[in-house]
């Protein structure tokens, strides 16, 4: 499965945000390194700011840059005058949204498809469909879309209000999939379940070839699969299906946010600031020994960092092994000694807490 890392488009679409062209591209030249197969950077019919971000990101990435448009002919010439390596047109196939967001009959919607992936592969581009509202979307309507539309290397299904659970996904792509090659479909999906990126190994287990995801999950509403998430599970539980430098991932995400000046949870998965700290004096003891026993993953395998807290709430164990750290032997006196500078100084870091160590007890 490749990945289509949708961050700089999605992101900028969430209220109050307006990311200018340096700030995309900076953090599009991030993801790049990373290895991200596709980077959908924005949509050139909203303006110069995202045609001028799609110019300089397709001539400096690895990755193929793709710019959003609908199925209007004007749309799609100003993707390509942009240059963009992929054009991906979008419009619904549902009977809600034909009726109250487009206001055009199926037919005419299919022949809007038609036309624009006819000037897009004129022009040399690779064009790329999203069928929005897909996954509620009658399967046979789609089967039909993805059979007449030959012109496309992918067509996207995609769960625009983030109703899909994982098992309507499997049910889903079970039933597309035995007309329709996974291999040439993608999944675009939204958390407001919160199980997006759930979802996306569904869609995985499904044969699927390609997931859009956004870092920490940014994005409209709950927002998209989470980049980092995506990338961690792969890497633990499939042997690594996605060609991502899993070594780099947390300090790239990072840095995307910081160049994008987003922040996230304390408490989010991955990178919140605080998942990979302990302090409670059982974990902090035994994890000076062996930090296994209480991580599902040791953090340097992403490019991250365990810390260990060391204040009111240690107990004697974390004392006497910070002790043992330091070169101290642990006599009951040294550690009831350490312990009251902890609850005094703390929450202190290992190393930190080893300092106080050889500080109180020079010999």
């Amino acid at each position: 499965m490749e990945l289509l890392d949708v961050t700089l488009r999605e992101g900028d679409q969430m209220p109050g945000r307006s990311y200018d062209a340096d700030q995309k591209i900076d953090a599009g030249l991030t993801l790049d390194e990373l290895g991200i197969s596709y980077l959908q950077v924005g949509f050139p019919a909203t303006g110069e700011k995202d045609q001028e971000v799609i110019r300089t990101l397709a001539s400096e990435t690895t990755a193929d840059v793709v710019g959003i448009a609908r199925a209007v002919e004007r749309d799609v010439e100003l993707a390509l005058e942009a240059d963009a390596d992929v054009v991906e047109v979008f419009g619904p196939l549902s009977e809600l949204q034909l009726e109250h967001a487009i206001g055009a009959s199926r037919d005419e919607m299919l022949e809007r498809f038609e036309r624009v992936l006819g000037l897009i592969n004129d022009h040399g581009a690779t064009a790329h469909v999203t069928l929005v509202d897909a996954f509620r979307t009658e399967p046979q309507r789609v089967i039909d879309a993805a059979s007449r539309f030959a012109d496309a290397e992918i067509v996207t299904l995609a769960d625009t209000v983030g109703a899909a659970t994982p098992t309507s996904v499997t049910e889903y792509l079970d039933t597309v999939g035995q007309r329709i090659d996974p291999a040439r479909l993608g999944v675009h999906l939204h958390d407001d379940l919160g199980v997006a990126t759930a979802n996306v190994f569904a869609a995985y287990e499904a044969g699927v070839g390609k997931a859009d995801v956004s870092v920490a999950s940014l994005g409209e509403r709950a927002g998209n699969p989470a980049l980092e998430e995506v990338v961690a599970i792969g890497n633990l539980e499939y042997e690594a299906p996605f060609d991502v430098r899993a070594d780099d991932l947390l300090p790239s995400c990072q840095s995307v946010l910081s160049t994008l000046e987003e922040d996230v949870h304390s408490r989010k998965a991955l990178l919140g600031d605080e998942v990979m700290e302990h302090e409670s004096g059982i974990h902090t003891a035994v994890m000076l020994e062996e930090p296994a026993v209480f991580e599902p993953f040791d953090p340097a395998r992403f490019g991250g960092e365990r810390r260990l807290l060391f204040g009111a709430g240690t107990g004697t164990g974390g004392a006497k092994g910070i002790l043992e750290r330091a070169g101290v032997a642990p006599t009951d006196e040294r550690i009831d000694t350490l312990l009251a500078a902890f609850e005094e100084r703390g929450p202190l870091e290992t190393q930190q807490a080893v300092s106080v160590a050889e500080e109180l007890f020079d010999s």
